[in-house]
């Protein structure tokens, strides 16, 4: 993921999954790039699972479906925790992580 100006300019994956992880991602990209961190981090589950008709899926593949918003949103705490003073905007940035699924 490339930022500039506060902007995900760029956004990539490689790697390999089940059909279900590999559509997400490839959707995720598309709706993350040109956003700026504050819209990317609003990005919810059902913005990802609607845009390919699985809001209804099954609870045993969610998380094949949500694993790239689970890495995207770490990657972007990552690099907020890096840009921030404050530590107790830190662990909010920590615990909102925790709590995508």
């Amino acid at each position: 993921m490339c930022i500039r100006d506060s902007k995900v300019t760029d956004i990539k994956f490689h790697g390999k999954g089940c059909a279900i992880c590999m559509a997400c991602s490839s959707v995720l990209t598309e709706i993350t790039k040109g956003k700026s961190i504050d819209e990317a981090r609003a990005i919810e589950k059902n913005d990802v699972l609607g845009e390919l008709g699985l809001e209804h899926l099954q609870a045993v593949r969610i998380k094949c479906a949500l694993l790239s918003l689970k890495v995207l949103k770490s990657a972007l705490y990552t690099y907020i925790g890096k840009n921030l003073s404050d530590t107790q905007n830190v662990d909010k940035l920590k615990e909102e992580a925790d709590n995508l699924y």
